[in-house]
């Protein structure tokens, strides 16, 4: 018996990893204050509530920055603008000073780096950590944020950095409902 793109298969990680490569993902970089401050890419980000106003994202417990991220009492979530991929890759690589040129930043409230040309950032109160596997899920309240009025998002889909497609007239398109 020969097997087709609609036989299901086993959900074991590497599977799960292949699945998930077909969303695609807004790019976001995660900041918090330390000596040094901290940060990383994360494509796990995603609104949890409105009332009260509550983000998440992931983060591996085996990452460098877990141990600053663990005890963090505030982090900046900046969603990247189309054009970032390499600001994206510098915090995704380990064992680099993620905030050394071209990296530019400036201290913000509550002394979180804020990535400059970001298409939004979000200033977030920390209020859990839930660790489920071998992640954390962050839950954060926004107290600030800033966005962008023009500009489209960096995405991630299929192992690499995407936009939106521009229609001819040069708007984005929209998906149809």
């Amino acid at each position: 018996m020969t097997s087709s793109a609609d036989d299901p298969i086993d959900a074991d990680a590497d599977a799960l990893r292949r699945l998930l490569r077909h969303q695609a993902s807004t790019v976001t970089v995660v900041t918090a204050p330390g000596a040094p401050p901290v940060g990383f890419t994360a494509t796990s980000f995603t609104s949890v509530s409105l009332t009260p106003p509550i983000v998440s994202f992931c983060l591996n417990l085996g990452s460098s920055t877990w141990p600053t991220l663990a005890q963090a009492r505030h982090v900046a979530v900046h969603l990247l603008a189309h054009g970032q991929h390499k600001l994206a890759q510098i915090f995704a690589t380990s064992g680099i000073d993620r905030f050394a040129a071209p990296t530019r930043w400036r201290p913000g409230p509550n002394g979180l780096p804020i990535l400059d040309g970001a298409l939004a950032w979000l200033a977030c109160r920390v209020v859990d950590r839930v660790v489920v596997g071998d992640h954390a899920v962050v839950l954060a309240e926004p107290e600030l944020l800033r966005h962008a009025d023009v500009g489209s998002p960096l995405l991630y889909h299929r192992g690499r950095y995407a936009g939106l497609a521009d229609a001819p007239d040069g708007t984005a398109r929209r998906a149809a409902a």
